[in-house]
């Protein structure tokens, strides 16, 4: 039996949707958080500095859209068709852009570029949201081809990060997102995990 062991640190964060994935396959892997007083002792040790890494058969693997994108295909979640899988991407990669905007604004501005930006970040985070709205309210409540695919989890696993960032009821204008969230997180796996996982702000 494979095993797998994911490292982070003990937020959400880059991981969520990496454990999202895992969860909602039924894999059964260590999760190592870690507490930011130890990163200095273990980042040498990560490919690039940088986490999360995820270990599978002592093989370890970074990027965290690559490791998305080794979960998805190992689960089957890049659609029916080239067409699909293409579509499935480029979803995964804006949703990515997404999280670039908020994660660089919210923890990457000194306090007052962040007061002074949020206007504008908001307004940005707004035109990618209703993007993705529209494809999801397009395609049969989910992103790609009317049915569940790697875009849906990884979006519904950042979604708690993007509302310790945006607020509880960024989705309130995105009906068709906010029942796409709520239909990953009710996927056994995923319930499970969420019922279990510690309690963080982001």
């Amino acid at each position: 039996m494979s095993s797998y062991k994911l490292t982070y640190f003990a937020i959400a964060g880059l991981a969520e949707p990496i454990r999202f994935l895992l969860s909602y396959g039924g894999i059964d892997y260590e999760d190592n958080r870690v507490p930011h007083e130890n990163w200095p002792a273990i980042k040498p040790q990560t490919p690039f500095g940088q986490v999360p890494i995820l270990e599978v058969d002592g093989k370890t693997l970074y990027q965290s859209n690559a490791i998305v994108r080794f979960l998805a295909y190992k689960l089957k979640l890049f659609g029916s068709s080239e067409s699909e899988h293409f579509e499935v991407d480029a979803h995964v990669e804006t949703i990515g852009d997404l999280r670039s905007l908020l994660f660089t604004w919210n923890w990457a501005e000194t306090p007052e570029n962040k007061i002074a930006k949020e206007a504008e970040i908001r307004k940005k985070a707004a035109f990618y949201l209703g993007k993705l709205e529209a494809s999801v309210k397009e395609n049969g409540g989910y992103f790609v081809g009317g049915k569940l695919s790697a875009a849906d989890i990884v979006f519904a696993g950042f979604n708690y990060v993007f509302s310790y960032i945006l607020g509880n009821e960024f989705l309130a204008d995105y009906p068709n997102l906010k029942n796409l969230v709520e239909k990953v997180n009710a996927l056994p796996g995923i319930k499970s995990h969420i019922a279990k996982r510690p309690k963080t702000l982001c």
